[in-house]
């Protein structure tokens, strides 16, 4: 048989392209948005985290860290138009690293904006950074630099939590030296004019041997598409002290909680009631009763029950009894009026 032999030029002229070609092909891309922008002192900027895919591949998570310039200031997160409906760690500003963290999951995946849609739909959080109107750190820099760090990774939605080859993106904010004829502070107007509550959202129920050590946890979820939801809280309230008319006393409080939620009352004798409450003060309430056969049988509320019941029938023979006996007053009258005539 003959042999082909490649030349070693040619094949090494081979590898360094299929290597350099791997190398080059990525999954999925931070970037920010706008990448330069302009502001003036004391102005306020928002810029956008967005992410987008490569074809045919889709993304589950994404933990970011950003990093920023000293001479400006990280003041909020926004997440109302967020693609994350999961968070695992809440936005968290660190003034003193100048970093922001943060890292959510996208149920089922997220491939890439839809065909024919023409939003740019690909939102992961908005960060809202001001200018102070005076040099912080000592510096004299005339721009401030925003960054994602290199431990920041998506993964793939493959069930397996692969690292998908990433590329990333900055911003740059060029500072003026002055202030300009008005302050713009577009996302204070645009939190003071929400007067929209957080979208309807109902709570799952989930008991997972798996999770939580087995204990019933909930699930729950909802967004606010002007200012974006703040925090949730939670109020488990005793069913049998609803029925003694102490709903919302001041020892079942309401308490900021993250999703998921393990209940404090395992035995599932209370309503559960989630507020979720966004960047302006607007509330939204989800309530959730354990069902009969959820909710395991409590002697006190057995005792409650079966004394009204019976209640029921005392307060019914004393009903009845008064109305015989003031028919056969009536009746006795009627006959002593007969005999007279």
């Amino acid at each position: 048989m003959k042999r082909i032999v490649f030349p070693g030029i040619f094949v090494a002229w081979c590898a360094l392209f299929f290597v350099g070609f791997a190398h080059s092909t990525y999954a999925a891309t931070l970037y920010m948005d706008p990448s330069l922008t302009h502001a003036y002192r004391a102005d306020s900027v928002a810029v956008s985290v967005r992410l987008d895919t490569d074809d045919g591949e889709c993304i589950n998570t994404v933990d970011a860290v950003v990093k920023y310039d000293p001479n400006v200031i990280a003041v909020d997160v926004s997440r109302g138009d967020s693609i994350l409906s999961l968070w695992v760690e809440d936005p968290k500003i660190d003034p003193a690293a100048h970093t922001i963290t943060f890292a959510g999951g996208i149920p089922n995946g997220y491939c890439g904006r839809v065909v024919g849609d023409p939003r740019l739909s690909n939102v992961i959080a908005k960060i809202i950074f001001q200018v102070p109107g005076f040099s912080v750190g000592g510096g004299t820099s005339t721009e401030a630099n925003i960054s994602f760090e290199p431990q920041t990774r998506v993964l793939l939605n493959d069930g397996l939590g692969t690292a998908a080859p990433l590329k990333t993106f900055g911003s740059q904010i060029t500072l003026d030296d002055k202030a300009g004829n008005t302050i713009a502070d577009p996302w204070s107007d645009a939190v003071q004019s929400d007067k929209t509550l957080p979208a309807p959202f109902s709570i799952e129920l989930v008991q997972d041997n798996n999770v939580f050590n087995g204990k019933y946890y909930i699930v729950f979820s909802t967004t606010d598409k002007q200012s974006g939801i703040d925090h949730y809280e939670v109020l488990e309230e005793p069913i049998r002290e609803l029925s003694l008319f102490k709903w919302g006393a001041p020892n079942h409080a309401w308490k900021t909680v993250k999703n998921p939620y393990v209940l404090v009352d395992q035995r599932l004798q209370s309503v559960i009631r989630v507020k979720a409450i966004d960047k302006a003060g607007n509330e939204r309430i989800a309530t959730y009763a354990p069902t009969d056969t959820a909710r395991m049988i409590d002697p006190y509320s057995a005792l409650v029950a079966g004394g009204g019941v019976a209640l029921l029938f005392l307060f019914g023979g004393l009903a009845l009894y008064f109305l015989r006996r003031k028919l056969r007053k009536k009746n006795d009258e009627e006959a002593e009026d007969d005999d007279h005539e």
